[in-house]
Protein backbone atom coordinates (compact mmCIF):
# COMPACT_ATOMS: atom_id res chain seq x y z
CA UNK A 1 0.00 0.00 0.00
CA UNK A 2 1.47 3.18 -0.96
CA UNK A 3 1.87 6.11 2.02
CA UNK A 4 -0.93 8.58 2.44
CA UNK A 5 -1.35 11.82 4.06
CA UNK A 6 -4.47 12.97 6.64
CA UNK A 7 -4.60 15.61 8.19
CA UNK A 8 -1.11 16.73 7.76
CA UNK A 9 0.57 13.62 8.93
CA UNK A 10 2.34 10.72 6.40
CA UNK A 11 1.17 6.91 7.34
CA UNK A 12 3.19 3.97 5.67
CA UNK A 13 0.19 1.85 6.27
CA UNK A 14 -3.66 1.18 7.89
CA UNK A 15 -2.69 -0.24 10.69
CA UNK A 16 -0.41 2.83 12.27
CA UNK A 17 -3.02 5.10 10.77
CA UNK A 18 -5.70 2.97 13.04
CA UNK A 19 -3.24 2.98 16.30
CA UNK A 20 -2.93 6.35 15.69
CA UNK A 21 -6.73 6.71 16.42
CA UNK A 22 -7.27 4.28 18.88
CA UNK A 23 -4.00 3.34 20.33
CA UNK A 24 -2.12 4.10 23.17
CA UNK A 25 -2.20 4.00 26.95
CA UNK A 26 -6.34 5.04 27.57
CA UNK A 27 -7.94 4.51 24.21
CA UNK A 28 -8.55 1.26 23.65
CA UNK A 29 -9.91 0.64 27.68
CA UNK A 30 -12.13 4.22 27.47
CA UNK A 31 -13.77 2.35 24.59
CA UNK A 32 -13.80 -0.79 26.35
CA UNK A 33 -16.10 0.64 29.45
CA UNK A 34 -18.51 2.28 26.75
CA UNK A 35 -18.43 -0.74 24.79
CA UNK A 36 -22.18 -1.76 26.74
CA UNK A 37 -23.53 1.46 28.20
CA UNK A 38 -23.12 5.29 28.48
CA UNK A 39 -21.22 6.46 30.87
CA UNK A 40 -20.24 10.24 32.85
CA UNK A 41 -16.55 11.28 33.22
CA UNK A 42 -16.62 10.50 36.75
CA UNK A 43 -17.71 6.78 35.87
CA UNK A 44 -15.17 6.46 33.22
CA UNK A 45 -12.72 7.98 35.72
CA UNK A 46 -13.36 5.62 38.65
CA UNK A 47 -13.10 2.78 36.96
CA UNK A 48 -9.47 4.07 35.70
CA UNK A 49 -7.76 5.32 38.64
CA UNK A 50 -4.34 5.56 37.30
CA UNK A 51 -5.55 8.20 34.68
CA UNK A 52 -5.11 11.64 35.40
CA UNK A 53 -7.93 14.07 34.93
CA UNK A 54 -5.14 15.43 31.86
CA UNK A 55 -4.99 12.38 29.99
CA UNK A 56 -8.34 10.90 30.07
CA UNK A 57 -9.95 14.46 29.29
CA UNK A 58 -7.81 14.87 26.24
CA UNK A 59 -8.67 11.02 25.24
CA UNK A 60 -12.22 11.73 25.61
CA UNK A 61 -11.67 14.93 23.35
CA UNK A 62 -9.46 12.71 20.74
CA UNK A 63 -12.05 10.44 20.19
CA UNK A 64 -15.07 12.32 20.13
CA UNK A 65 -13.14 14.44 17.53
CA UNK A 66 -12.02 11.25 15.44
CA UNK A 67 -15.84 10.12 15.57
CA UNK A 68 -16.08 7.08 18.39
CA UNK A 69 -17.67 8.69 20.90
CA UNK A 70 -20.82 10.60 21.58
CA UNK A 71 -20.34 13.40 24.31
CA UNK A 72 -23.63 14.93 25.30
CA UNK A 73 -24.03 17.82 27.52
CA UNK A 74 -27.17 18.01 29.80
CA UNK A 75 -27.73 21.74 30.69
CA UNK A 76 -28.23 21.23 34.77
CA UNK A 77 -26.03 22.54 37.37
CA UNK A 78 -23.71 20.89 38.00
CA UNK A 79 -23.06 20.14 34.53
CA UNK A 80 -24.05 16.81 33.27
CA UNK A 81 -22.05 15.35 30.48
CA UNK A 82 -22.67 11.55 28.87
CA UNK A 83 -20.48 9.11 27.00
CA UNK A 84 -21.14 6.90 24.74
CA UNK A 85 -19.64 4.78 21.54
CA UNK A 86 -20.64 6.12 18.32
CA UNK A 87 -21.23 3.63 15.24
CA UNK A 88 -17.44 4.34 14.48
CA UNK A 89 -16.56 3.44 17.78
CA UNK A 90 -19.00 -0.12 18.17
CA UNK A 91 -16.70 -1.02 15.06
CA UNK A 92 -13.64 -0.99 17.06
CA UNK A 93 -14.86 -2.84 19.47
CA UNK A 94 -14.74 -6.34 18.30
CA UNK A 95 -10.56 -5.02 17.31
CA UNK A 96 -10.17 -4.13 21.15
CA UNK A 97 -11.72 -7.63 22.13
CA UNK A 98 -9.50 -9.09 19.88
CA UNK A 99 -5.90 -7.40 20.84
CA UNK A 100 -7.65 -7.81 24.84
CA UNK A 101 -7.63 -12.16 24.39
CA UNK A 102 -4.34 -11.44 22.57
CA UNK A 103 -2.59 -9.68 25.25
CA UNK A 104 -4.01 -12.77 28.12
CA UNK A 105 -2.36 -15.37 25.90
CA UNK A 106 0.58 -13.52 25.77
CA UNK A 107 0.67 -12.45 29.21
CA UNK A 108 0.12 -16.38 30.21
CA UNK A 109 3.00 -17.43 27.62
CA UNK A 110 5.33 -14.90 29.47
CA UNK A 111 4.00 -16.33 33.10
CA UNK A 112 2.33 -13.39 33.62
CA UNK A 113 -0.83 -13.44 36.18
CA UNK A 114 -4.04 -11.94 33.86
CA UNK A 115 -5.72 -11.60 37.40
CA UNK A 116 -9.15 -10.23 37.26
CA UNK A 117 -10.28 -10.44 33.32
CA UNK A 118 -13.80 -8.95 33.03
CA UNK A 119 -11.47 -5.67 33.13
CA UNK A 120 -8.88 -3.13 30.92
CA UNK A 121 -6.54 -1.38 32.94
Amino acid sequence: MPEFLFNNKLYYNPVEFVMDRIGGTWKMPILWRLRDKTLRYSEIKKTMPKVTHKMLTSSLRELEEDGFIHREVFPVVPPKVEYSLTMRGKGAIPVVSDLRQYGFLLMKDFGIDTGKEDTMA
